[in-house]
């Protein structure tokens, strides 16, 4: 017959042991995601040195969060793990894009694929920020650029037609960033007619002054 009292004593240490390894994986997790946070608030005041300072806490975070659970795979694999990986890997790309760099891969961050996946898909929301940020002044090749990334990035997520269960929910995300796309075209396009209007209304203002002047002089 079983022992139970055993049984349960090496059941119970093995709960304890594990909730320890979580609870500092859950303290760790909030850590990165704040880290991953404000590199992003860094990037978008234009501030690249300190945005690569909070990559590289947030770096050795997720190295730290990945080893310490490397053991217990129902642990990694739970939400708050991988929420906070995919807030890594949306500062990360978040900040190439904007410093038109080169994206580090999935490999490079140590990440599951449909982790990545997730994480670009939220790019998108942060490039349509800086996007606003910059017709708010005037247009430029970078919103041009921008927006290229942002197509792109949906180009490649709409071919994930894949369950749920392997990809983490990247549909409802792919679909939300194909909303923000089609919202951003939009606000581009009535940002560069009101500018066009700007420019044509001084322009006509100007002509008339100078056909004051002209006459004041006659």
């Amino acid at each position: 017959m079983v022992d139970i009292e055993e049984l349960a004593d090496r059941i119970r240490e093995t709960f304890e042991h594990k909730n320890t390894i979580r609870d500092q994986a859950l303290a760790q997790s909030r850590v990165l995601t704040r880290h991953a946070a404000h590199a992003i608030r860094a990037i978008h005041r234009e501030d690249a040195g300190e945005a690569r300072e909070h990559l590289a806490e947030a770096d050795i975070l997720a190295t730290s969060i990945r080893e310490g659970l490397a053991g217990d795979p129902d642990l990694y694999f739970s939400g708050y793990a991988q929420d906070a990986l995919k807030e890594y890997c949306e500062a990360h790309v978040t900040v190439a894009s904007i410093l038109n760099e080169e994206w580090p891969s999935p490999e490079d961050l140590q990440v599951e694929y449909a982790t990545y996946l997730n994480g670009l898909s939220e790019v998108v929301g942060e490039l349509r920020r800086r996007i606003m940020d910059i017709i708010r002044h005037s247009h430029s090749p970078e919103v041009e650029r921008l927006m290229n990334v942002m197509e792109d990035i949906y180009s490649q997520l709409v071919t994930m037609d894949f369950p749920d269960a392997l990809t983490f929910g990247l549909r409802r995300r792919t679909d939300i960033a194909r909303s923000i796309i089609e919202r951003t075209q939009a606000d581009i396009a009535i940002s560069f007619r009101q500018q066009e209007l700007e420019k044509t209304i001084l322009a006509l203002s100007a002509q008339l002054s100078e056909m004051e002047e002209s006459n004041e002089d006659n």
